[in-house]
């Protein structure tokens, strides 16, 4: 009589029914792993969808140029590890707004100005109109923001050009983790938004006519008997004084807020303003007799909100 096989022992059973749970559990963990990344997928890009257009409509709703440049940088630094916008003129790159630099980099971006012919990568962006990628290295994006930003060697940056009413009016500069189609999306809205903004008037020499032909001569306003060469220096004083006052109210906040608690604002921002001051003296009111002290007019309407006294009785007041 044969003999029969022998039955399996208890740890074998237990053995193979262990495997066997463990098989279905590895398929189930892989089965939510999926769903979970689906989800997690399906959540990251309705997120994005919410932040471009929220970005869109903030956009869609600014008042001026700086106000658009603002909001375009605030969404761009969002996909990207910092960010940059510089606006145009002429041959030179200036810088406007910086978001999610160093420290270091927030102060040395005080009135900077990159000539176009030093930073290869930036005319590109501008030549081609579209982004460019570029190693961040001084021959390539200048030394002067090379050292500013303190880029590593290796690094790279992405240069996206706005390019409004057939030209491109202004770039925005991120590094780090750069995600390019929406800061390109961003762009694109802010370019149809730039295309409809009108450059402001210089405060205290442009008077606007009503609508319809003049019942008499008129005479021409003091900004249209100002040359083509003092205009544009007007207008760029204009924007270096905007400048300068939104980073004392970005980098100098507390500041800004206890100066307007004690009613002397210079008192709490002597530094900041005296190099502002400086530097638009220097750069501005002293070469052109036509000059406005468009900085002391900046820093009272957005700083003092209009009241002098804010500012305290230490306040030098207008240049002459």
């Amino acid at each position: 009589m044969a003999s029969s096989a022998p039955a399996p022992s208890l740890r074998q059973i237990l053995d193979e029914r262990i495997s066997q749970l463990l098989r279905e559990a590895e398929g189930i963990l892989e089965a939510q792993a999926a769903r979970q990344a689906g989800e997690a997928r399906g959540r990251a890009r309705r997120e994005t969808a919410d932040q471009l257009n929220q970005a869109a409509r903030r956009m869609r709703q600014a008042a001026d140029a700086e106000e658009l440049g603002a909001a375009l940088l605030d969404a761009a630094a969002a996909f990207a590890g910092g960010a940059a916008l510089f606006r145009l003129d002429g041959a030179v790159a200036r810088v406007e707004q910086i978001r999610g630099g160093p420290e270091a980099a927030a102060g040395g971006f005080r009135a900077l100005e990159i000539p176009l012919a030093l930073a290869p990568a930036l005319a590109a962006a501008i030549e081609s109109r579209d982004p460019v990628a570029t190693a961040t290295t001084p021959a390539e994006i200048s030394p002067l923001l090379a050292s500013c930003l303190g880029h590593p060697a290796d690094a790279r940056a992405w240069i996206f050009p706005v390019a409004a009413r057939e030209r491109v009016a202004a770039l925005v500069y991120a590094w780090g983790e750069v995600e390019g189609p929406p800061i390109e999306l961003l762009t694109q809205v802010a370019a149809a938004v730039w295309s409809g903004i009108r450059p402001p008037a210089p405060e205290g020499l442009v008077s606007i006519a009503p609508a319809g032909p003049p019942a008499a001569p008129v005479k021409a306003s003091a900004w249209d008997r100002l040359s083509p060469e003092e205009q544009r220096l007007h207008l760029r004083a204009q924007r270096f004084a905007r400048a300068e006052v939104a980073r004392m109210r970005l980098y100098r906040a507390a500041e800004t807020q206890a100066g307007r608690a004690r009613r002397d604002l210079y008192g709490a921002l002597r530094g900041p303003i005296d190099g502002a001051r400086e530097a638009f003296r220097k750069t501005y009111f002293d070469p052109c007799p036509s000059m406005v002290d468009y900085l002391h007019l900046e820093v009272l309407r957005t700083l003092a909100n209009d009241d002098p006294e804010l500012l305290g009785e230490n306040y030098p007041g207008v240049m002459v």
